[in-house]
């Protein structure tokens, strides 16, 4: 539990942590566009170098990186068995009663560990690299055509930065908790899987006060600092676009191009 990284932001200085916050959640979702645009070995390469070179112009560790990933193994491992096993193909490889294991389904099952893999480190790159404030007036800067609508903006934003920001505070009170029961004696580990469903329900139960209790405390300081709905709210750093968000912007726009092509071309 103390590998999940989302949510908190890895403090540098490098040119990534310097771009704009709103070019960087459009870097993002260009990225999660080029990734599953990709189909071929090329494509994919093409989106793995791009994550390596992103975490070290961030300047941000190969152990983050590991850190980041090391969460989802399980899942990767579920998606790399189930896709060796239930993938149908032409040719067969080995055959374990009623289960065949083809060439193509271990090519399938390789693509969908990097992709998952790939989609994991890049997007967690954006909350590596931006702060939950930066994070709040980018997302509100680029749903603000959606005011004219009375969409509420600026609420969403924030509550999705809050949620996003409160991810660490949960997991250190959660390993608080889980310590605490630990000295009284609890056992999470031994036991069918439904005796360990039981012993966590002296995690959950304080863990669900402890939540509700934050989230009336920060109710209590927005309020008592006179906090409406951001009507009226000034920022003490304003968002502007230089000229290397120019040019990673067209870096991006050019690899997704590049990507697309090969794709389309089946390179």
């Amino acid at each position: 539990m103390g590998d999940i990284t989302i949510g908190q932001m890895y403090p540098a200085s490098s040119a990534v942590h310097r771009l704009d916050p709103r070019f960087k959640i459009v870097f993002t979702i260009m990225f999660v566009v080029m990734l599953f645009t990709a189909g071929s070995a090329l494509t994919v390469a093409v989106n793995a170098a791009f994550v390596l070179i992103a975490y070290t112009l961030a300047k941000i560790p190969l152990k983050m990186l590991v850190k980041t990933l090391r969460p989802v193994i399980p899942i990767v491992v579920f998606m790399l068995i189930f896709n060796v096993l239930f993938y149908s193909g032409e040719t067969v490889l080995l055959k374990l009663w009623i289960f065949k294991i083809t060439l193509e389904g271990l090519k399938s099952a390789v693509f969908m560990v990097f992709r998952i893999v790939l989609i994991v480190a890049g997007t967690s790159l954006l909350t590596y690299t931006t702060s939950s404030i930066e994070l709040t007036d980018a997302i509100e800067s680029l749903l603000s055509p959606l005011k004219k609508l009375k969409f509420p903006v600026h609420e969403l934003a924030m509550m999705m930065t809050i949620a996003l920001r409160f991810i660490p505070t949960l997991i250190e009170e959660t390993q608080k908790i889980m310590s605490a029961q630990k000295a009284r004696g609890a056992d999470f580990e031994s036991g069918n899987l439904i005796a360990r469903v039981k012993a966590l329900l002296p995690i959950l139960i304080p863990l669900f006060i402890s939540a509700i209790k934050r989230a009336s405390e920060l109710a209590t300081a927005m309020e008592s600092r006179c906090y409406h709905n951001g009507i009226g709210r000034t920022r003490l750093k304003t968002l502007k676009s230089g000229k290397n968000d120019i040019a990673a912007l067209m870096v991006m726009t050019g690899l997704l191009a590049l990507v697309v092509v090969l794709s389309m071309f089946n390179l």
